[in-house]
């Protein structure tokens, strides 16, 4: 039997695309096209041969015109390619070149579309354009994909067909940590407005107020570097927290392990990998009132849903302290059950068959 081609499209660079090549590689015979370049980890997955990089620097919030530019190369690439499917990831940019190369110029491919957040939660509510055209390409894909609910039903709203939801979850369960330190607070969302991480160094302020020997690491990079350096400088939290930068993943794996606590607070988001991963590291997870928040957390429960406007207290973690290690186990297992990536990825692809069949 002729194996399923599937065109991987999207930005070659994020190890987001790299972890949905691990997945699919040895399931079919998978061809990837970069908007960028590729990260090093396909080489092993992806012959060069099998590969289109066409070396822009797309952004999220639009105005993408030279990737507009590759569209007749990327088009007549597919046609030499022949896929089955061309399955492109973050829909505002990739979904729309890939429905003007299939639906508009007719390259061959049936269009399969992976939502990543803020194309549908965001870009949508920018313009009435916008909003039109990731409806047109909502509606061109045979399957689309969503790692929340809440995400579903608003690919729904602008006109998705088929949704298939499952999170962008682990590739392998890590050990619950059985050393946990509970005055350790980790957090690892991009430096960036939208993360809101001033909120969580005032947040810790609060906390560390009553707690003095809690401590916050801070991990990744962005824009806000230098302000929340500042920040907690004005705070009198130079020596209580820490600015690691940009981490691997092992290194990222031991910061989750000791942490007691993990803080996510951004403005707008879908079911984030960051809080999986603090989840299945046995963390308390603290996090914005978002609607995918509360598809993981029940607030009190198995973690806290920090209410907008709300600052976090002591007061409100004694009790989730007192039951640390119940939830840490509970977390785990709910991430074994219901996070991790591979069998996910099997489900979509018997979909797709059948659908190919169909």
């Amino acid at each position: 039997m002729t194996p399923m081609r599937l065109v991987l499209w999207g930005d070659g660079e994020s190890p987001h695309l790299l972890k949905w090549a691990r997945a699919l590689a040895p399931q079919l015979e998978l061809w990837a096209a970069s908007s960028r370049g590729f990260l090093p980890g396909f080489d092993a997955l992806v012959p060069p041969g099998r590969r289109l990089a066409l070396g822009t620097q797309p952004k999220a919030g639009g105005g993408n015109v030279a990737l507009l530019r590759k569209l007749p190369r990327f088009a007549n690439w597919l046609r030499r390619v022949r896929p089955d499917w061309v399955h492109a990831h973050y829909l505002t940019s990739h979904g729309t070149l890939a429905w003007l190369a299939t639906t508009v110029l007719g390259a061959p491919g049936r269009l399969v579309g992976s939502a990543w957040g803020s194309d549908v939660l965001l870009t949508p509510q920018r313009s009435a354009l916008q909003r039109g055209l990731i409806g047109r390409v909502l509606r061109a894909c045979a399957l689309t994909t969503s790692d929340s609910t809440h995400m579903a039903q608003r690919m729904r709203e602008l006109g998705a067909g088929e949704v298939m939801c499952f999170p962008f979850g682990l590739e392998a369960l890590p050990p619950l940590p059985q050393d946990k330190d509970d005055a350790l607070f980790f957090a690892n969302r991009g430096l960036e407005p939208i993360y809101a991480p001033q909120r969580v160094i005032d947040g810790f302020a609060a906390v560390a107020a009553v707690w003095p020997q809690a401590r916050l690491v801070v991990a990744n990079d962005g824009s806000l570097l230098g302000a929340l350096r500042a920040q907690a400088r004005t705070l009198g939290l130079q020596d209580q927290v820490r600015f690691v930068g940009r981490l691997d993943a092992a290194t990222q794996a031991g910061h989750y392990a000791r942490a007691r606590w993990y803080l996510s607070l951004p403005r707008s988001d879908s079911v984030s990998v960051s809080v999986l991963e603090a989840m299945a590291h046995g963390c308390v997870p603290i996090l914005s009132d978002l609607p995918a928040n509360h598809e993981l957390v029940r607030s009190g429960d198995n973690g806290l849903i920090l209410a907008d406007g709300a600052t976090l207290s002591a007061n409100a973690l004694q009790p989730l302290r007192q039951r640390a290690d119940d939830i840490a186990h509970a977390n785990h297992e709910w991430v074994r059950q219901h996070a991790m990536f591979g069998p996910c990825v099997q489900t979509f692809l018997a979909r797709l068959r059948q659908l190919q069949t169909a």
